[in-house]
């Protein structure tokens, strides 16, 4: 009778393990996406991201869309996450550590950072968005709306310093807009009020513009003397509408850290590309593109990004859906890690 009562008793707890571990399902309805699933579980759906496409990957379209009417598992909760306490000081735009404070740049919705690691503590970003204030950069029609470069390079830039940050870097954004914080809309309203680091008005001239931005980096650059420090340029490529591109880098001819940096990030891309994307072939590149001004005349070394062609209608999906764009934010920054913790090739740029 006592070894039966011990085999109930044993079964009854395995009951209670097993209902303390199941995962909560939920039915996607009509307009859902990966990120207002898990907002409407409670959840910080920047946080749960990756474990829910790695749970849910075989019932995900295109490895990131909901199908409407199926069923997907949320992934559990870390109940011990530590916020970052970071924020951006009201008078500069530099982003400093501060105990209690947020992060104002990233919006209201967005103003938190999490710390996921400090897998890059000590290491100094500059991020530029490509174009911004008197300059919209490449134009397109979606929906019967115009819709702009600058608006959408500078969406994945505030994702990218997020996800850095979350990770004990330390982050300059050069081209910053007052009131446009992360978005998760699709059409990004245009707006022409983007200032440089510093609260400096853009030129309207072309290369004053580009002058303001290398001589900006150079200097926090020198300032910075000594740290690990990398310089990301992010832009949306404009070429004809039947050009479909995918995810580009490019680099300094001669700088073997920038070639590095933009490599780190290549193979990140072509190895998740492979994960989440098996029947399509990643034809994304990265080399050497010596020519352009910021990557000439910057200093620290750095990785040019071209994220899309706005023009064409299979990149546009990419570019203007608020979860694709998170997701190129976060496999940019896993490219980061790899190359930091990969450390410098000698004292070359």
């Amino acid at each position: 009778m006592k070894g039966r009562f011990l085999v109930v008793l044993i079964f009854l707890t395995q009951m209670v393990v097993c209902a303390q571990d199941s995962l909560t399902v939920v039915t996607a309805e009509k307009g859902d996406g990966i990120l207002s699933l898990l907002r409407k579980q409670g959840m910080n759906p920047y946080d749960a991201y990756d474990d829910f496409i790695a749970m849910n990957i075989s019932n995900l379209r295109d490895s990131v869309h909901l199908y409407e009417g199926r069923d997907y598992v949320i992934p559990k909760v870390q109940l011990d996450t530590v916020a970052i306490v970071d924020s951006i000081q009201q008078k500069s735009t530099k982003i400093k550590k501060i105990i209690g404070d947020e992060f104002a740049i990233f919006g209201e919705k967005h103003a938190s950072v999490l710390s996921k690691s400090e897998k890059l503590k000590g290491a100094v970003y500059y991020l530029v968005s490509g174009h911004g204030g008197p300059d919209p950069g490449a134009m397109a029609v979606y929906g019967g709306k115009s819709i702009a470069e600058d608006e959408y390079a500078y969406d994945i830039t505030l994702r990218l310093a997020k996800e850095l940050l979350s990770h004990g870097a330390i982050v300059y954004v050069i081209i910053r807009d007052p009131n446009d914080g992360i978005r998760d809309a699709r059409i990004l309203e245009i707006d022409h009020d983007e200032v440089a680091y510093g609260d400096k008005v853009i030129p309207l001239n072309h290369s004053a513009r580009l002058r303001q931005r290398v001589d900006i980096v150079n200097q926090l650059h020198a300032k910075n003397r000594g740290k690990f420090q990398r310089l990301i340029v992010t832009h949306v490529d404009s070429r004809s509408k039947g050009q479909n591109i995918d995810v580009f880098f490019y680099h300094h001819k001669d700088s073997k850290n920038g070639k590095k940096l933009a490599e780190s990030i290549h193979k990140t891309f072509r190895k998740k590309y492979k994960k989440y994307q098996p029947n399509r072939t990643y034809t994304g590149t990265f080399g050497d593109r010596t020519g352009l001004y910021l990557v000439k005349r910057t200093h620290p070394a750095m990785a040019y990004i071209e994220i899309g062609n706005i023009r064409n209608v299979k990149d546009q999906r990419r570019i203007l859906d608020p979860e694709n764009r998170q997701a190129l934010a976060k496999w940019i920054s896993e490219g980061v890690i790899l190359d930091f913790e990969s450390g410098e090739i000698g004292r070359i740029r």
